[in-house]
C-alpha cells in the first residue's frame, strides 16, 4: 500500500514538474486572477466560467470583490446566408459574433479602453443532413463564444502588462 501510494505521489509531481496542464488552461497574470464579468449573453458569461474553472481561477461574485472588471457591451450574433443552389436553398452560411468590452480596476480607473471584438465562420449546408447542420452550428457558435474568451484574456493581459504598477 505504501509503494502504491509513493509512486502516485511520485507521478503527480512528475506531471505538475513537466508543465502539464489542462486543455483549454490559460496562463493568466496575477492581475487576472480575480474577475467580475458584467454584461454579455449567458453563452459569453459560460465560456468565460469554464475558462477560468479550467484555470483554476474563480471568479468574483460582485464588481466590488473583483480585481479587474470586464464590461461587455452591445453584444450581437447574425447568420447570413452567403450563396443559393438552383432550387433556393441555402448552400452555405456566415456567422457572426461581435461585442465590445472594455477593462477596468476595482476603482473605475479604466486598464483598457473600450474595443471590439468580431469572430465571423462559414460552413456549409448540406440539405441531406440537416440535423446535422443544425448540430454544426451550435458547435462553430461554442468555438466562436471560446475564441472571445481568449481574445478578452489576451487582450487584458496585454493592458495589465502596460498599466503602471
Amino acid at each position: 500500500m505504501l509503494i502504491k501510494k509513493s509512486v502516485i505521489l511520485i507521478m503527480a509531481l512528475l506531471l505538475s514538474a513537466c508543465g502539464y496542464h489542462l486543455r483549454g488552461a490559460l496562463h493568466l497574470p496575477a492581475g487576472l486572477k480575480n474577475v467580475y464579468l458584467e454584461g454579455g449573453s449567458a453563452e459569453l458569461r459560460g465560456q468565460f466560467k469554464r475558462a477560468m474553472d479550467i484555470s483554476s481561477v474563480p471568479l468574483a461574485s460582485s464588481p466590488e470583490t473583483a480585481g479587474i472588471i470586464v464590461k461587455i457591451f452591445d453584444e450581437d450574433s447574425q447568420r447570413r446566408v452567403l450563396s443559393l443552389n438552383s432550387a433556393g436553398t441555402a448552400n452555405d452560411f456566415e456567422l457572426g459574433y461581435r461585442f465590445d468590452f472594455e477593462i477596468v480596476d476595482s476603482k473605475n480607473k479604466v486598464l483598457s479602453e473600450r474595443q471590439p471584438i468580431e469572430i465571423k465562420r462559414e460552413y456549409y449546408n448540406d440539405q441531406l443532413a440537416i440535423i446535422a447542420k443544425d448540430n454544426e452550428e451550435l458547435v462553430i457558435r461554442n468555438e466562436m463564444y471560446q475564441q472571445a474568451v481568449r481574445s478578452i484574456v489576451n487582450r487584458a493581459r496585454v493592458a495589465l502588462e502596460a498599466s503602471p504598477k
